[in-house]
């Protein structure tokens, strides 16, 4: 459940109760339609018309002129709310979703746009967010980023402009920035409807910004509900110095600029290309936008949703914020998928409505419904199975720091909780064709293109909670070399096909609704369901890095051949259980095809066992380890086929439209 963590910082759970309870109170008397019985203050009911809710479009002064046209960049934002609150003088919450892509991508599995009537107010706002909750009382924003569609200014990539963009729309909610009913012109418009408490969602870029404004600690903010979402822009694009990708952010900004800002943004593309070099190096833009930092601004609750097979955002970004928003008492709770990019409403919908509709119903209006005290993590285990955590990582989770050693043939190793003698080292060469699934396939088998390490069949379960480093030292043959490290559960299992077109969904043909629709916005949505395969093997955990970049992140170096460096890989964040039967395996190599671009050349690395070892977060930290690997050997599980999920082959990886 999202209690207080442990921290430097600490909340008064009793005063923001009582906070939340006058609120409630409040809500009761301020939310309810004339007739209306106060028996649901625990729950908000859709009491409003949809059909006959407030329809208009304002355009918020960021203070910024990021196109440089000497005018100051006004953002638009369309707004859905019930007239009847208006009327009445009852002022309501918003919830906002402040995204690149309502009209060049879409939202959501089906790719929603945005639709506009004649007088330019808009008639589909993607998403089901505004026919189900303007019904129950609240407002629901769409927020167009700097750049896109019909606001001014040029996308910046999560930059100044983004985040500073969205917060204006906060701001201005709460009476603090200036808001007109056009684009151009100089009428005013107010935000007397609403009370101000502002909650923020969005999956993957949207998500990010919501991560990027609470990351300011502006007033008004009181939770945010961010999807498959960027922490921190370079480990989007980076993983210590190795591209994870064959572009940058201006390519990026390229994509979602609207036509009016491609032809006026091209110097702040040009910027973006030089802050961003593909060396790998961080610099100043990389600061600029990392988020974490921020952290400890943060005043607003946040719950984070994400797929533990996203291999668009990966799971690093979630969590490093993870870990510092627990360091700073930020209340939370946490969702972890088997998908890849995927948003929950497309995989536990029921649930995941339910869920939110208790979660905004909270923190917006102040209703005494428990969710803050239920479990803090819901971890999907199987295909639709999922199981709960009061707190996450579980209480008694620690790194436990495990060893490879070497075997009875090159290259096939076993892990210890003992380090390797010394002069014992593995061999491989980096065969940038090859990936994970390729490594773990042969782990049992002596190839030049890896060094697998694996303990005996597992006595019991083996639980890893949260994230891992590996450090490796390694001594290449040329001035460049790439490293992966893998984490891989031997066994046979069935999972979701995190890399099949629905990233581990299959879309139907029939739809449910979730709340009101019009003729111009239905609130029914094409049916989804697990996209289930059968694997021997599943690859749970990875990371990455350039050799280059083995004393610092600031900077890469070349390489001398014959000379040994040491380097940590950082692990992504992921929940995963290895069956007793199952043997758990670490695996390290060169290149990991289509997950990071190769070096420059082709190395030959020779890793000193006894200067490497794992640090892995087991739940029962060494002990459960040591139980697990030297108790009574469980019954080996055979698996059925050496196969696992093949690695995701994307052209382009944008952070967004797919399943978005």
């Amino acid at each position: 459940m999202p209690i207080r963590a442990r921290g430097t910082r600490h909340r008064s759970r009793s005063l923001r109760s009582l906070v939340l309870m006058a609120v409630a109170a409040l809500a009761a008397v301020l939310l309810a339609p004339a007739g209306a019985q106060a028996a649901h203050a625990r729950e908000s009911r859709p009491v409003y018309s949809y059909a006959n809710a407030v329809r208009e479009a304002v355009w918020v002064d960021t203070g910024l002129d990021g196109d440089g046209d000497g005018r100051g960049d006004r953002v638009a934002v369309d707004i859905v709310r019930p007239r009847e609150a208006a009327q009445q003088g009852r002022k309501v919450p918003v919830i906002m979703d402040a995204s690149p892509y309502y009209s060049c991508c879409g939202r959501g599995n089906e790719s929603q746009l945005k639709t506009y009537d004649a007088d330019g107010n808009v008639v589909q706002l993607p998403l089901y967010y505004d026919n189900y909750f303007v019904p129950r009382g609240y407002a629901v924003v769409g927020v167009d980023l700097a750049g896109t569609n019909r606001s001014d200014g040029c996308v910046d990539v999560g930059g100044r402009s983004d985040v500073l963009s969205a917060k204006a729309v906060v701001d201005w909610l709460n009476g603090r920035a200036r808001a007109y009913t056009t684009r151009t012109g100089t009428q005013r418009a107010s935000a007397g409807w609403t009370n101000g408490r502002t909650g923020m969602i969005g999956k993957s870029w949207d998500g990010t910004i919501a991560n990027g404004v609470a990351a300011t600690g502006v007033e008004g903010l009181e939770t945010i509900v961010p999807i498959s979402s960027i922490s921190s822009w370079y480990d989007y694009y980076f993983a210590r110095g190795a591209a994870l990708y064959d572009g940058g952010p201006d390519d990026l900004a390229g994509y979602v600029d609207s036509p009016d800002a491609q032809a006026r943004c091209a110097a702040v593309q040009h910027k973006l290309a030089e802050g961003a070099p593909r060396n790998g190096d961080w610099t100043k833009l990389w600061t600029d936008r990392d988020y974490v930092r921020g952290a400890d601004k943060v005043k607003a609750s946040v719950f984070v949703v994400h797929g533990m097979q996203d291999l668009n955002v990966r799971t690093k970004n979630f969590g490093q914020w993870w870990d510092a928003l627990a360091k700073n008492g930020v209340e939370r709770k946490i969702w972890l998928s088997q998908t890849g990019h995927v948003d929950p409403f497309d995989y536990r919908r029921d649930a995941w409505v339910d869920t939110l509709h208790q979660w905004f119903d909270h923190y917006l209006l102040g209703y005494d419904n428990g969710i803050e005290r239920r479990p803090m993590a819901d971890i999907e285990r199987h295909p639709d199975q999922w199981s709960t955590d009061r707190v996450w990582p579980p209480a008694g989770t620690s790194a436990a720091v495990v060893h490879p050693v070497s075997g009875p043939a090159a290259g096939v190793g076993g892990l210890s909780p003992k380090s390797a003698p010394a002069g014992t080292s593995s061999t491989f060469t980096d065969n940038p064709a090859l990936d994970e699934t390729s490594w773990a396939a042969q782990v049992d088998t002596s190839t030049p293109d890896k060094a697998g390490f694996v303990t005996p069949p597992l006595s019991r379960d083996l639980r890893v909670s949260g994230s891992s480093r590996v450090t490796v030292t390694a001594t290449p043959t040329t001035s460049s070399a790439h490293l992966s490290a893998v984490l891989v559960d031997l066994g046979p299992d069935t999972i979701r096909n995190y890399s099949g077109p629905g990233e581990g969904i299959l879309t139907g043909t029939d739809r449910t609704c979730w709340g009101a629709s019009t003729a111009g916005d239905s609130s029914c949505y094409l049916t989804t369901s697990a996209d289930r395969t059968d694997v021997g093997f599943t690859v749970f955990s990875r990371g990455w890095a350039d050799l280059g970049h083995y004393a610092s992140a600031t900077r890469g170096v070349a390489l001398t051949p014959g000379r040994p460096y040491t380097i940590t890989l950082d692990l992504a964040a992921t929940d995963h259980v290895v069956p007793a039967g199952h043997r758990l395996a670490l695996i390290v190599a060169g290149t990991d095809h289509g997950l990071i671009e190769p070096a420059a050349s082709r190395p030959t690395l020779t890793v000193d066992l006894a200067r490497t070892a794992a640090r892995v977060p087991f739940v029962g930290g060494a002990q459960a380890f040591a139980r697990a690997t030297t108790g009574t050997p469980a019954r080996a599980v055979a698996p059925a086929s050496p196969r696992g999920v093949p690695v995701p082959r994307m052209t382009r990886r944008v952070p967004g439209p797919a399943q978005g």
